[in-house]
């Protein structure tokens, strides 16, 4: 299936793109190229074929939820340039 230099022309006023004429006829080719590539692949018989989102099966691994230990308020504000009310105290951003 070819694509036209007009509606090349066409989807780059869209995209509000500026082409000049050489990449008007470099992407007027490229573009007739992944149409006639994408006609091919619709010929193939995918009756047998699962439809999927992935190529490899993907799936949440989740770890279990443990309580464990913490450092206490003191060990974890040791290092705070600034501290307030037992919480480290940052600068105000609006």
């Amino acid at each position: 299936m070819a694509i036209s230099k007009k509606e090349v022309e066409h989807v780059a006023l869209l995209a509000r793109l500026a082409l000049s004429e050489e990449e008007k006829e470099k992407f007027t080719k490229q573009l007739s190229q992944v149409l006639d590539h994408a006609e091919k692949i619709k010929k193939l018989d995918t009756s047998n074929v699962f439809p999927t989102s992935h190529v490899i099966p993907l799936r949440n691994v989740f770890r279990e939820d443990k309580a464990k230990p913490s450092f206490s308020e003191e060990k974890a504000l040791s290092n705070a340039p600034e501290k307030e009310n037992q919480a480290f105290k940052v600068p105000k951003i609006v």
